[in-house]
């Protein structure tokens, strides 16, 4: 079985520096995503793939699993949004375009450090790309809207029986603690856990728990 990360906008390999489960692993970085790369990964995977998506990554990770239910022997789903944006006329918790703007902002002042939450001690997992390739990536998070396909998902129950963790940080200014609920509804066999704080960077801060998940799926061949 096959292991794909899908790392977050703007995020470097560094940010996955800390997990075990990332020896051996495919990783892809958010330009591949908007490029197709992992759909023909998995495709291609003849005993399927565990996917671990972080933030832009976890929007990746749940289009996979909406467009290739066969193709997945679990998920791993660390600050992952089917939406990124607020819509005030639905009451949908996300991102204001402000905000939006404003996280553009510091990743080009800062490298992301400090403003998504680099926790003391650990590599900060963000880099600076050309302004083309970070523009790409802020009209993916924009204009995604997956909710539709996961609820077709969901009424399915195609991955019903498949295993699936949800890990969330309380006060996550960039991705809303209300979208692991969301996705406990979607998949409400899921083992959900939200943790305290407000960092985003979720595989520097939380590898071994991410590696229990990637090693619990694993198990079930």
């Amino acid at each position: 079985m096959q292991t794909i990360l899908l790392n977050g906008w703007a995020a470097s390999p560094d940010a996955w520096s800390l997990c075990a489960a990332a020896k051996g692993a495919s990783l892809f970085s958010y330009l591949d995503q908007l490029d197709g790369r992992p759909e023909a990964a998995l495709a291609a995977a003849p005993d399927g793939a565990a996917l671990v998506g972080w933030s832009m990554g976890g929007s990746g990770a749940l289009r996979l699993a909406c467009r290739f239910p066969e193709k997945i022997r679990g998920l791993v789903l660390l600050a992952a949004t089917p939406r990124m944006m607020e819509e005030k006329e639905t009451g949908w918790r996300g991102m204001s375009p402000r905000r939006l703007k404003a996280l553009e902002f510091g990743l080009k002042a800062t490298h992301g450090e400090g403003f998504f939450g680099v926790p003391d001690g650990k590599p900060n997992p963000y880099r600076m790309d050309s302004d083309a390739n970070l523009a790409r990536g802020l009209d993916y998070l924009r204009a995604t809207d997956l909710r539709a396909a996961l609820e077709q998902l969901a009424r399915t129950g195609a991955l019903r029986r498949t295993p699936v963790f949800i890990f969330q940080s309380e006060r996550d200014g960039i991705v809303r603690a209300e979208n692991a609920a969301y996705l406990q509804r979607i998949f409400p066999h899921a083992v959900v856990e939200l943790l305290p704080g407000g960092e985003h960077a979720l595989p520097i801060l939380i590898p071994e728990k991410i590696d229990a998940a990637v090693a619990a799926i694993r198990s079930r061949r």
